[in-house]
C-alpha cells in the first residue's frame, strides 16, 4: 500500500514538473507571440504598432493618454470578434462603392472607415434621426441637396450620401486645416469642436478634453482601419468566398408616379423585397413623383435571385 502510495506521489509531483515546465517553454514571447495569437483561443494583450496614422496625419503614440486610448479600441474590436467579421465581409461589398467617390471629391480613402463606425456599413437609423450609410441628419442632408420625405429618403441611397458625406468633410477641412479634425466634426459638430478648441486653448483633436463618443471616435477609426488591413495579425481567418459581393444592377429610369411596386416589381422578374434591397431611399409602396423628376431605380441583373414575384 505505501509503496502504491508512493508510486502515485511520484507521479503526481512529475505532472507538476511536466505542466509548469510546458507552461514556461508556451509562454508568449517576442518571438511566437504572433503566431500564437493567430492559431488559439488564447486571449491575448496586443502591441500597439509603433507608427498608426489617420489620413496621412500621425498619430502621437508617445503620449502614454493616447497609447491607452488607441490600446481600447484595438482590444475591443479585435475581440469583438463576430463584428469584426461581419466589417470584413460588408466591407468587400461596398468600399468598392464609396472608394471612388472620396477619390473624386479629394477625399483621403481613410475616410470609409469612417462610415465603418458611423453604421457597420447598414442603413442604420440612430436616436438623433441620423440615417443610412453615413448616418446624415435631415437637415445636413436637405441643406446639401438630398431629398428627405416619408416618400423618398435618398440618405439611404449610398453613392449620393457618400456624395454629401465628402462636401461636408471638404468644408471641415477648410475649417479646422485637419483631416483628423474634420473627422471629429463630423460626429461632435463643426460648432462643437471649434468651441472646445477656443475654450481649451489648444489646435489638434489629441491635445482635446472630449466626451466619451468624440472623444473616441478617431481611435476607433484608426482601430478599424489597422484591423481590416491585417486581418491575420489580429486572429480574422477567412476565404475570399466568405465575404460578400454587390450583385451587379442595371438602372431603370422613372419620371413619373409609381402606384404600385410590387405590380412594378413583376414587371423586371424580381419581388417588392428585392426591389427595396436595392433601393432602400424608396421608404414607401409606391412614389409619388409629384415634381416629376427622373429617378434611377437599381434592378439586379437575372439569375441572382430565385424569386417568385
Amino acid at each position: 500500500m505505501r509503496l502504491i502510495q508512493k508510486t502515485l506521489s511520484f507521479i503526481g509531483l512529475m505532472s507538476l514538473v511536466g505542466l509548469l515546465i510546458y507552461a514556461v517553454q508556451d509562454a508568449p514571447t517576442d518571438e511566437n507571440f504572433e503566431k500564437k495569437l493567430i492559431n488559439d483561443y488564447n486571449v491575448y494583450a496586443l502591441q500597439v504598432p509603433d507608427y498608426l496614422e489617420f489620413a496621412g496625419e500621425q498619430m502621437p503614440l508617445e503620449n502614454p493618454d493616447i497609447l491607452e486610448r488607441m490600446d481600447r479600441e484595438l482590444l475591443v474590436n479585435t475581440y469583438w470578434q463576430s463584428n469584426g467579421l461581419l466589417m470584413f465581409k460588408r466591407s468587400q461589398k461596398y468600399f468598392p462603392i464609396i472608394e471612388p467617390i472620396l477619390e473624386k471629391n479629394g477625399i483621403p480613402d481613410d475616410f470609409k472607415y469612417l462610415a465603418v463606425i458611423e453604421s457597420g456599413l447598414t442603413n442604420a437609423s440612430s436616436p438623433a434621426g441620423a440615417k443610412g450609410v453615413w448616418q446624415i441628419l435631415k437637415g445636413t442632408g436637405r441643406e446639401y441637396g438630398l431629398e428627405v420625405n416619408a416618400n423618398v429618403d435618398e440618405r439611404y441611397h449610398i453613392e449620393k450620401a457618400t456624395e454629401v458625406a465628402c462636401q461636408y468633410l471638404k468644408k471641415s477641412k477648410e475649417r479646422f486645416g485637419s483631416w483628423t479634425l474634420a473627422a471629429a466634426a463630423y460626429n461632435g459638430g463643426n460648432s462643437g469642436i471649434s468651441r472646445r478648441l477656443e475654450a481649451q486653448k489648444v489646435t489638434n483633436y489629441y491635445d482635446l478634453l472630449l466626451g466619451e463618443e468624440t472623444g473616441r471616435y478617431v481611435f476607433r477609426i484608426v482601430a478599424l482601419k489597422e484591423i481590416l488591413n491585417n486581418p491575420q495579425k489580429y486572429g480574422f481567418n477567412y476565404r475570399q468566398k466568405d465575404l460578400y459581393f454587390r450583385i451587379p444592377t442595371y438602372q431603370v429610369q422613372v419620371d413619373s408616379a409609381v402606384t404600385d411596386f410590387a405590380k412594378f416589381s413583376e414587371e423586371f422578374g424580381i419581388n417588392y423585397k428585392i426591389l427595396k434591397i436595392h433601393n432602400p431611399w424608396l421608404r414607401e409602396p409606391h412614389l409619388n413623383n409629384k415634381s416629376g423628376r427622373k429617378y434611377n431605380i437599381e434592378i439586379p441583373e437575372k439569375g441572382y435571385y430565385n424569386t417568385k414575384p
